[in-house]
């Protein structure tokens, strides 16, 4: 089966109807997030303009505009005639370098306030998952921990570890808090391909990720908040680790 057939929720919230303000880049941002983080895979189609614009519950105008934004942005392909439509393609990541340049755009107290907040929304998720999901349901969270141990380059870590907490949070049933984490992994995703180059601590978030799901299995709910708590904690202070060298 393909991956797109069993994500669930966290792909019913890149289709979930836009905010009525600013709705073409409303529109530009939750696709162009879907695609950073792996939740639309490269060159995988997008429903076709009338459906689209449907779903999204805005016209066929707005979604255009938003097609040709993310076109100039090198996140989707139109291409014409029998077979054609709009295609993800999955964006270059950025060089070291560039990841570095866009790090020391954060000062240390933002980044250690983007953990807080971080922690704050995959503790709720995991804590909520715990409460309502079926372990039926938790599939695409294993996947993506398992993808995530044989991950081979920083940049597949990086959107396999911004997938999971987006998966965690549909887990939870909540369509907000999932929509809250699609927009924070675009403010942060890309830069933990910085801390997830080193091995030893990509099997460790792994394993973190692999304990998350045994407790929100099992129900426990205090449990699964800790520590999706404390896997976000580390990886936000690792990331203050690296800008203080900067």
């Amino acid at each position: 089966m393909r991956q797109h057939e069993t994500d669930g929720g966290a792909r019913k919230a890149v289709f979930a109807p836009v905010d009525n303000r600013a709705r073409v880049d409303t529109v530009v941002r939750r696709i162009g997030d879907a695609i950073e983080l792996g939740l639309l895979a490269d060159g995988e189609q997008l429903p076709g303009e009338s459906e689209l614009a449907g779903r999204l519950g805005v016209s066929t105008v707005t979604l255009r505009e938003a097609l040709m934004a993310l076109r100039q942005q090198g996140l989707v392909t139109t291409r014409r005639g029998r077979g054609g439509g709009s295609f993800v393609s999955l964006p270059e990541v950025p060089a070291d370098d560039r990841l570095r340049a866009r790090l020391r755009g954060w000062s240390t107290e933002e980044l250690r306030d983007l953990g807080d907040h971080w922690a704050a929304l995959s503790g709720a998720a995991a804590r909520l998952a715990a409460q309502r999901t079926e372990p039926a349901d938790l599939q695409p969270l294993r996947r993506t921990a398992e993808e995530l141990a044989h991950a081979g380059d920083a940049a597949a870590r990086g959107r396999l570890y911004g997938r999971f907490h987006v998966e965690l949070a549909a887990a939870a049933q909540s369509a907000r808090l999932t929509r809250e984490q699609v927009a924070l992994q675009s403010e942060v995703g890309a830069l933990l391909c910085l801390v997830l180059a080193d091995d030893a601590y990509r099997e460790e978030v792994a394993e973190r990720h692999r304990s998350v799901v045994s407790a929100v299995q099992d129900g426990a709910r205090e449990t699964a908040g800790t520590l999706a708590e404390r896997c976000v904690r580390e990886s936000a202070a690792r990331l203050v680790a690296v800008r203080l060298t900067l």
